[in-house]
């Protein structure tokens, strides 16, 4: 039986290499994605790596695999308080690792690629019009919009270590979730670049910065947008949620 502290630390580092590998492929030089058509191959790849990620861990740990699911099951009163910090402390060192196994794939690609911008986008997001009270909106509304889904979607009473947490992202769930993401992304991706996640930005920002690279923006002033507008738009999904029932 996998602990579901290692399935979601497993499982956030599947979503990762998943999704961030599509950022990597249609933007770094020399690769057979470079710039073909970004916007729906990267939406409909980050889809497909939740569900992927979501239909192999869920079984193991309900599948959060994004600290703002975890925030939000946990203020909809849908998750144990004992679990939380365990689970969000594994998905940004799952994040990180998901991200640096992308770098190590890709590294010829990398070497190869002049536009430090693309480079740090493969990592972690920025936003298109740099303004931070309205990306800081974007990110809260549209993780609002992810977590009140979820909300609606994921299954009842799933047990974990001997702890009713509640709820979970199992098989049935998996999908629905996965399509809530990719819809997302392509209605509501365009200002910010929808991290929707606080582990997705943070972990592999931590990794760029660590990697041996001149001239790197990590863009540390900006990195609070992704980190806190996803948080607090959970908790409001959290508290409508409650509200409604």
């Amino acid at each position: 039986m996998i602990s579901p502290y290692i399935a979601e630390f497993v499982g956030t580092a599947i979503l990762l290499l998943l999704g961030s590998g599509i950022v990597a492929n249609v933007s770094l030089s020399k690769t057979k994605g470079f710039d073909q058509t970004p916007l729906i191959t990267i939406t409909t790849a980050w889809g497909f790596a939740v569900f992927i990620a979501a239909y192999i861990t869920g079984q193991f740990s309900g599948a959060h695999l994004n600290p703002a699911v975890t925030i939000g099951l946990l203020v909809a009163g849908k998750f144990s308080s004992e679990l939380a910090l365990g689970y969000i402390i594994a998905q940004i060192l799952g994040a990180m690792l998901g991200s640096w196994l992308t770098y190590i794939f890709y590294i010829d690609h990398y070497r190869a690629t002049k536009n430090e911008a693309a480079v740090m986008g493969s990592f972690c997001t920025s936003p298109a019009i740099r303004n931070f009270k309205n990306n800081f909106f974007s990110e809260f509304l549209a993780t609002f919009m992810l977590i009140f889904g979820i909300l609606y979607i994921v299954e009842p009473n799933i047990i974990v270590e001997g702890l009713d947490a509640n709820f979970g992202i199992g098989s049935l769930g998996a999908l629905p979730v996965g399509i809530l993401v990719w819809v997302i992304g392509l209605s509501l991706g365009g200002t910010t670049g929808y991290a929707i996640n606080p582990a997705r930005d943070l972990g592999p920002r931590i990794v760029y910065q660590l990697i041996p690279r001149k001239n790197k923006i990590s863009d540390w002033a900006y990195s609070w947008v992704p980190v806190l507008g996803p948080s607090l738009g959970a908790v409001a999904a959290g508290l409508l949620y409650v509200y409604f029932s």
